[in-house]
């Protein structure tokens, strides 16, 4: 008998049929994957069985019994838990109040905080974590934070556990350390529902794959029945060509971009890098070695210590992002729900949000903002019924389009893109890479941050690699591979 199971699930919103006739199983003892594009309809469907939405028709069945979730509350009371892409954690609280907010052990009427501080150190230790139960959750870092939210879901002791893209920003090491800790839930006899856009992952640890495409369920396939081109091919309802471009030639030998001698308060003590007009230049690290902080302090979203920025040979000044749109420099954020994008604004006001005296003239030009809009709706292909819209609506693969836009709107001769392409299906992925090429092709500098080690060997000219706040090492051409990055991030010798 299947732990969990969906027959014919139909969800019904006012403009798109998200999911339409699904039917799936969740076996005891089964990592089953959920794949598809963005907007596939995988969302829906995770949230249906965590209680957040009730289908529009349709059944669901528990251990054999019908069931219906009317909150997320509901759901855990029967054994579902959801880790959710985005996360849901409070900055101002430690790791161990958040994790068990909502559902805290008391004794004798009273917070018992030892046992909450104890049993979060054991799950913060089950999920491959090096903070402590008291650490702030604002102070942790994006991948940290991640893993909180793993150890939140955890602490329900769920019989049917749902991962939605948990790897996203988790270090190799700490991937392998959950890993671990899902085979060892499938030998407890849990269910883990596995989401991710990392074909190699799914390949690797699922004994079931379900392909989404357009609402409707289009196979599942049982462990080593499909390579991951076939898989993706499932996803898209075509085949795919090679994923990333060619890259542009370069004709510029000057750089553009030069920043040296950076120094971060806690994160970087010496940084320097360069790129010219047309390169694309990788930016690698293990989480934690600064990369983003180099970033940021970079187009003045981080205060640094000391560090000079040229920008064609000419000193500039950058104590703000103000300042860097200034100086043609632009940065899309890793986290783009927390400081790429306002999800309560329209598309239309976050595509224009980064260049508002084009607008603003004084009054806001409504008119002229649609305009603009539309065309980036058309440039880089977003997806969205109405543009007036609250962005949050979007699937996460256009809400980094926007985010691009957003930046893009601004003219730069420098673009900063970290993760561009984290919790991005593959068919956008390809998309983005394209754009980036075509920008690289146009002139435009290209720095790209990724923890995808892929991503980086198959876009940059040339990758610069960062360990404990450093940059300890430069890779050009054939010099670039997977092996020759984590020898210079992990500081361990060529063999």
């Amino acid at each position: 008998m299947p732990r969990l199971e969906v027959r014919d699930v139909v969800m019904q919103f006012p403009a798109v049929r998200a999911l339409d006739r699904v039917s799936l199983s969740f076996e005891p003892s089964e990592v089953h994957g959920v794949i598809g594009e963005n907007g596939a309809g995988k969302s829906t469907l995770m949230k249906i069985l965590a209680g957040v939405q009730q289908p529009t028709s349709g059944s669901v069945f528990l251990e054999g019994d019908s069931v219906r979730f009317h909150s997320v509350r509901d759901a855990l009371r029967r054994g579902i838990a959801m880790i959710h892409q985005e996360l849901d954690l409070v900055d101002s609280l430690s790791v161990a109040e958040n994790v068990f907010l909502g559902s805290e052990p008391t004794r004798f009427g009273l917070l018992n905080r030892a046992d909450m501080n104890s049993r979060t150190n054991e799950l913060l230790r089950s999920v491959g974590a090096s903070f402590s139960s008291s650490a702030a959750v604002g102070s942790l870092s994006i991948a940290g934070k991640q893993l909180v939210e793993i150890a939140k879901a955890l602490s329900h002791e769920a019989r049917v556990l749902i991962m939605d893209e948990p790897t996203a920003v988790l270090t190799d090491q700490e991937t392998v350390a959950l890993f671990g800790l899902i085979e060892d839930l499938k030998s407890s006899g849990a269910t883990v529902i596995y989401i991710s856009h990392r074909l190699s992952e799914v390949e690797r640890i699922c004994d079931r794959i379900s392909v989404l495409r357009d609402g409707v369920l289009v196979k599942t396939l049982g462990r080593g029945e499909a390579s991951q081109s076939q898989m993706a091919s499932l996803m898209v309802g075509r085949e795919l060509s090679e994923m990333f471009p060619s890259k542009p030639e370069l004709s510029s030998s000057e750089p553009i971009l030069v920043a040296s001698d950076f120094k971060v308060p806690g994160h970087v003590t010496n940084a320097n890098i360069s790129v010219r007009s047309g390169e694309i230049v990788g930016l690698a690290g293990l989480i934690g070695s600064g990369r983003t902080e180099f970033a940021e302090a970079i187009v003045g979203a981080r205060t640094k210590r000391s560090g000079e920025t040229r920008v064609e040979g000419k000193p500039v000044r950058i104590r703000s992002p103000k300042d860097a749109i200034l100086a043609g420099i632009a940065y899309v954020s890793e986290d783009r729900k927390g400081t790429g994008l306002v999800l309560q604004m329209s598309v239309i006001e976050n595509c224009t949000l980064a260049n508002l005296r084009e607008y603003a003239k004084p009054l806001m030009n409504k008119s002229k903002e649609r305009i603009t809009a539309e065309g980036w709706r058309r440039k880089l292909d977003i997806r969205a019924n109405n543009l007036r819209a609250p962005i949050a609506t979007l699937s996460g693969g256009n809400q980094q389009k926007v985010s691009i836009a957003k930046w893009l709107e601004t003219q730069p001769r420098i673009l900063v893109l970290d993760e561009p392409t984290r919790g991005v299906d593959i068919g956008a992925k390809r998309e983005i890479y394209s754009l980036i090429r075509e920008l690289a092709a146009s002139g435009t500098a290209c720095l790209l941050i990724s923890s995808e080690l892929p991503e980086i060997v198959g876009m940059c000219h040339r990758v610069v690699v960062m360990r404990e706040g450093v940059t300890v090492g430069e890779l050009t051409g054939e010099e670039i591979s997977e092996g020759a990055i984590m020898q210079l991030a992990a500081g361990v010798e060529a063999a």
